[in-house]
């Protein structure tokens, strides 16, 4: 692929005489192909490219990232630009080397993802309360963020609905019907949140990394407004954060009452993504799941 689209974007940011001196790759990610630019002037930038993948994939990426930095209140990675060549979509990203950790790494994090939690967030639901301004993807899973009045249409309409859809052929007749009765009384178990949040949407320890600074930046989002409560309940399905992490969140943001009682089925929304990335593996949480609260 050429340099060409991308050392304009490089000159555009950094300067006329500023262009790539070396390619190397970095290992690690699953969807697309990654590496790091040597620039001439002796900073370096992160690029993500993907031939599979239509240009609105990084649009999307690009666009989550600058919501969560325009909230001011936690670290990401500084969006470059986008573009499309030669049928290659790619994302220019700053490159982070990372720290060691600050001392209280886990107390900072939970204390400013509250903070962005608590953010106003109308400007990114033009039309509602809970959305986003663009559709975005959830790993390689399209995302819809159609824009509504209330958390729990929301989540029946464009979360579970949807996944549950697309992974109709692992359900029979009457697991259907079960899922039907969920969907149906799912208002009996979710609670519409204090305020609506911008929320990171995939915030697993995969998600984020420590920055320069030594504070944790978020990557690889799937935002959306919606409850926070969507957020701290995928921090807790592969293992969970530091105990430091929640008790300085709830001291910003203290959770609604009942929370542990919602938290499986905000997690299923992530499980059924599984189901439909990865396969069947996934199947007996899901179900797990669907007969506890059907």
């Amino acid at each position: 692929m050429s340099d060409s689209t991308i050392n304009r974007i490089i000159r555009e940011q950094y300067g006329a005489d500023v262009n790539i001196t070396r390619r190397e790759p970095v290992f690690g990610g699953d969807i697309n192909r990654t590496c790091r630019l040597q620039l001439s002037d002796g900073r370096a930038v992160f690029m993500k490219e993907n031939q599979g993948k239509a240009a609105d994939f990084f649009t999307a990426e690009a666009e989550g990232l600058r919501a969560i930095a325009s909230t001011g209140q936690i670290g990401t990675i500084d969006v470059i630009g986008t573009g499309e060549e030669n049928s290659v979509a790619f994302l220019l990203l700053s490159y982070v080397d990372g720290a060691k950790r600050i001392p209280d790494f886990w107390e900072v994090f939970g204390s400013e993802l509250a903070n962005m939690h608590l953010a106003d967030p109308s400007a990114f639901v033009p039309g509602g309360s809970f959305g986003f301004t663009i559709n975005n993807f959830i790993g390689a899973t399209r995302q819809i963020n159609t824009p509504c009045n209330t958390w729990i249409d929301f989540y029946r309409q464009y979360r579970l609905e949807v996944q549950f859809h697309m992974a109709s052929s692992y359900f029979d007749r009457e697991q259907k019907i079960r899922i039907n009765h969920l969907l149906d009384r799912l208002d009996r178990f979710l609670v519409e949140p204090k305020q609506p949040s911008l929320l990171h949407g995939d915030l697993w320890s995969g998600n984020f990394m420590v920055g320069n600074e030594g504070k944790a930046i978020l990557i690889d989002p799937a935002v959306y407004v919606g409850h926070p409560e969507a957020d701290l309940a995928m921090t807790e399905l592969f293992g969970g954060f530091r105990e430091a992490f929640y008790t300085s969140y709830q001291e910003k943001n203290p959770l609604q009452p009942g929370y542990a009682d919602r938290r499986d089925l905000y997690n299923l929304y992530q499980l059924l993504n599984h189901l439909n990335l990865f396969g069947g593996s996934y199947y007996g949480s899901v179900m797990r799941i669907v007969d506890h609260y059907a």
